[in-house]
């Protein structure tokens, strides 16, 4: 049969053999006084804030009929101020956008301005030359 093991011996399996070691029982002595004094803070500072509150509270109720509209004018106003500067920021970025896409466009604007005109000459010319033949050919009908 298996030989039954006690309790103490499954906990002393958890352990090393030797100990801890020097490093780790110092940093055991020097960690334990710092939790506990940032404990200690931690509960100063918890009681500070029950104590604010239950300050506050009546203070809150009392002048609430006040404090909520102008809370939320003072939002209002904060929202306003942000939506503007972002559509500020919208616009000037856009117009920054336009006016390096011209920029960029400069030169081949001036080509591509030159080659409409072009196309334009082009094409009265041509109109012009279809207007001469049937003009010429309406007055040969009207000869004969």
């Amino acid at each position: 049969m298996a030989e039954q093991q006690r309790p103490t011996d499954a906990v002393k399996s958890y352990f090393p053999d030797n100990g801890p070691s020097t490093s780790q029982v110092i940093a055991v002595v020097t960690l334990f006084p710092i939790g506990g004094i940032l404990l200690s803070i931690a509960a100063l500072i918890f009681i500070g804030t029950l104590f604010g509150v239950a300050v506050s509270i009546p203070v809150f109720l009392l002048f609430s009929p006040i404090i909520v509209p102008a809370v939320i004018t003072i939002g209002l106003a904060v929202a306003g101020f942000l939506t503007s500067g972002v559509f500020g920021i919208t616009a000037l970025s856009s117009v920054t956008w336009i006016i390096n896409y011209f920029m960029k466009m400069r030169g081949s604007w001036h080509e591509q301005f030159d080659q409409a005109r072009r196309c334009v000459g082009d094409t009265a010319g041509h109109v012009g030359q279809m207007v001469r033949e049937l003009g010429q050919k309406a007055q040969d009908a009207a000869w004969t």
